[in-house]
């Protein structure tokens, strides 16, 4: 069997989604959602990275976004942003127990908020030079990973709805972006990544122009078994139709619903036993959850129930 891909997420930058000021995006956030720094803390970071280490995680993504100090574009870089050397004691730390650190720089439209003054100028020449210019410097500090994972979710007027500015890209100026963002990853080696549910709304252009060499993840937080009402029925089946496109895919599952504790052990199970082993790369974990002591409860859960679905479902690989 060939090696899989066992992935933590974790965030080092917590500007994703709402710009300081907007309401919390659940009521245990409010107290810390949002502020102009991203209050990552350095020992909770520190333990989850043992923690994930112990229990046989061989990559993790970091959500980079505004949390280190761009030499390229300081205006970005949040107050409390790391020193890139800083930032690479760190990842030297991950690979020394045996963990891949993969960046991720969202250039979603309904996801860019720490990209600052730039999120209102996108599709423009200023935006394309700035998307270039980072992304050429987070593949430097990481050391030229074989992947990046660009986001590129959620961008529906839906998910914008309590900012001030909402910005979505159709069709032609859509795709003419991502294949802008895929080639100036692979000019730099990496493989692009991306979150698939574009493919929810848009199947038949996600078809027509979503390239192959672009690794997918769909990611569900649901139920697979009993009553499973629309859209999560679309959302499931997008797995299958990945699988029968030919994509070669990283399944995401996570605690974050917290109605149903069992969606990585289905996860695992349902994609083991319905996709292609060719084409299923590994999975990624995502908590969504700040990397502060406050949350260290949510970080370890999911991560350890990560491992125990693995732990049920492929033994084979611990």
């Amino acid at each position: 069997m060939k090696p899989m891909i066992w992935s933590y997420f974790l965030q080092l930058s917590n500007h994703m989604w709402d710009p300081p000021g907007s309401p919390a995006r659940s009521p245990y956030l409010r107290p810390y959602y949002p502020t102009e720094e991203n209050n990552t803390d350095i020992a909770v970071w520190d333990e989850m990275v043992r923690f994930i280490a112990e229990r046989k995680y061989n990559m993790v993504v970091i959500d980079v976004g505004d949390a280190i100090k761009y030499e390229s574009h300081p205006e970005i870089s949040a107050p409390d942003a790391w020193d890139k050397d800083f930032l690479k004691k760190k990842l030297d730390e991950l690979r020394a127990l045996g963990i891949e650190p993969i960046p991720k720089l969202n250039f979603s439209a309904g996801h860019c908020v720490w990209m600052k003054e730039y999120r209102y100028m996108i599709s423009t020449p200023t935006y394309y030079q700035v998307c270039a210019d980072l992304i050429a410097e987070v593949c430097e500090a990481f050391g030229n990973p074989r992947l990046f994972h660009l986001g590129l979710d959620e961008e529906t007027f839906t998910h914008q709805t309590r900012q001030a500015f909402a910005f979505i890209r159709n069709e032609e100026l859509w795709w003419h972006d991502c294949y802008f963002l895929f080639g100036e990853c692979e000019k730099h080696g990496a493989r692009p990544w991306v979150w698939s549910d574009y493919y929810w709304h848009h199947p038949e252009l996600f078809k027509k122009h979503m390239p192959k060499s672009v690794l997918q993840s769909n990611w569900y937080y649901h139920n697979f078994t009993g009553t499973v009402t629309e859209p999560r029925k679309t959302y499931i089946q997008t797995y299958l139709d990945l699988d029968e496109l030919g994509f070669d895919q990283v399944p995401t599952p996570s605690t974050w619903a917290l109605t149903n504790g069992h969606n990585e052990f289905e996860t695992l199970g349902w994609c083991r036993e319905k996709l292609s082993a060719d084409r299923l790369l590994g999975f990624l974990t995502v908590p969504w959850t700040f990397t502060q002591p406050e949350f260290e409860f949510y970080l370890k859960n999911d991560a350890d129930m990560f491992y125990q679905a693995r732990k049920w479902h492929y033994p084979e690989t611990l």
